[in-house]
């Protein structure tokens, strides 16, 4: 369906106002950000808490004041809940994923090896992880005003403890780790209002990110009991990322012979130059124009642009999670995720090909309505396998797990070219499902009484 035809059909009405802005905002650039986790020991204390933090959480659209481009957000595990005393039935409400966490769906996912739940950093993947609270800001100055409250909030109430925290910001480079800008694409959400990044995506029905409204089926996504608590709400999937940028530079150059392929192979692994220009618009060179210019960024699509993959290969990274009109199998809007990366540690130095020991990553939060057919269902089929684009074990050559024995095919002319024994890139360090319950949520879990 091209974007002009959803234009004539009826929008739904949604709560914006109830929805956590940590939601449906994306987020500010450049930004500077924490996330904490906390740990609740006493029921009381923990809605307590809630009760103090709620004038701090924000909801809805962004506001055109740039002075206030900063939020607070709140979220939960299914042990959270279950420590704040939510009703026994109410979280059997919940989905069989969230309620078994992440760590107990590693196979599921791919988190094998290196990546292991048993390898993770402390706390993730214990039943110690209760509450999880994230703060994003244009600058510091905001986000240490953004704060305030929420540090209050958590030195007025004995019987929560922080057990976690991560600084995350725009590196200076203004791009990834690994050396490519990131946040360039989102989707288009029916009735929230925000534009999406791609001009031929139609709007995604709002049941495919916010509990209570209908989604790409018609229907309405499985809700958390009672109404107040699901609607509105949202799930979030939480991974600390650490990026192996030294052997991803190092792999780039032991299978190019000059800097020029090395660029071209790294894009080609991507999806985008370094700028963030798309290949299938670009497919010879970088384009720093074309990538600044969000009305251009994100103007293509696969089957009638680059079927083949002559241009964008069907496996590089951003083709992969996001495969628009490609022919594949399955329907690519069924499984549309919204993204958050966040960057945290310091930059590898630029030509630097050894490790320097230094943890530096990606936070990224995985925004959609259903765990096992959007963030799920990405993990396995689409990051983790090659079925769906007709390359039997290959996985994402950036995201996979691979292990020392992954390999990506970059079709070409006359012939194609396979690489063999890619590395793991990315390792999982840590992950957590979460529940972001809309603000009427919010103020029902502080008042419980149970």
């Amino acid at each position: 369906m091209d974007a002009t035809e959803s234009s004539s059909a009826p929008s739904v009405s949604v709560e914006i106002d109830d929805i956590q802005s940590g939601a449906i905002r994306p987020r500010p650039v450049p930004y500077v950000g924490r996330f904490f986790f906390l740990r609740v020991d006493d029921r009381h204390a923990g809605r307590a808490l809630l009760g103090r933090l709620l004038p701090a959480i924000d909801g809805g659209l962004p506001s055109a004041d740039p002075s206030l481009d900063a939020w607070v957000a709140v979220a939960f595990t299914y042990q959270g809940l279950r420590a704040l005393g939510v009703p026994q039935e109410s979280l059997d409400s919940f989905p069989l994923p969230f309620r078994q966490g992440m760590a107990a769906r590693a196979a599921v996912i791919g988190d094998g090896g290196e990546s292991d739940p048993a390898q993770w950093e402390p706390p993730f993947g214990t039943p110690d992880v209760h509450i999880a609270v994230s703060a994003l800001a244009s600058d510091e100055a905001r986000l240490e005003k953004a704060l305030e409250r929420a540090r209050a909030a958590l030195q007025e109430t004995p019987g929560v403890e922080v057990i976690w925290r991560q600084e995350v910001r725009q590196l200076p480079t203004g791009r990834t780790s690994f050396g490519f800008r990131d946040g360039i694409s989102h989707p288009s959400i029916e009735g929230v209002g925000i534009p999406g990044s791609n001009p031929h995506e139609a709007p995604l029905k709002a049941g495919e990110f916010i509990l209570g409204y209908p989604d790409e089926t018609g229907n309405l996504p499985p809700m958390p009991r009672p109404e107040v608590l699901g609607r509105n709400g949202t799930y979030l999937a939480v991974r600390k990322l650490h990026t192996k940028v030294a052997a991803w530079r190092q792999y780039l150059r032991a299978n190019t012979s000059s800097p020029e392929e090395e660029a071209l192979l790294a894009a080609k692994m991507i999806g985008r130059w370094p700028s963030g220009a798309p290949l299938t618009l670009s497919p010879e060179h970088d384009d720093a124009e074309l990538a600044a210019d969000p009305r251009r960024n994100n103007d293509f699509l696969y089957r009638e642009d680059d079927d083949r993959g002559f241009k964008c290969p069907a496996g590089a990274h951003i083709r992969r999670v996001n495969p628009r009109d490609a022919n594949i199998i399955g329907v690519a809007r069924m499984h549309r995720i919204i993204r958050r990366g966040t960057t945290y540690g310091p930059p590898l130095p630029e030509g630097v090909l050894e490790d320097d020991g230094a943890d530096r990553g990606l936070v990224g939060v995985f925004i959609c309505a259903h765990l096992d057919r959007q963030f799920e269902f990405i993990k396995s089929e689409w990051v983790n396998d090659g079925n769906f684009i007709g390359f039997p074990g290959e996985k994402d050559p950036v995201a996979g797990h691979h292990g020392g024995t992954g390999s990506v095919t970059i079709p070409g002319k006359p012939i194609r070219r396979r690489l063999q024994n890619l590395p793991s890139f990315v390792v999982t360090r840590g992950g957590e499902y979460c529940f972001l319950p809309g603000l009427r949520a919010l103020r029902w879990l502080s008042e419980l009484e149970t």
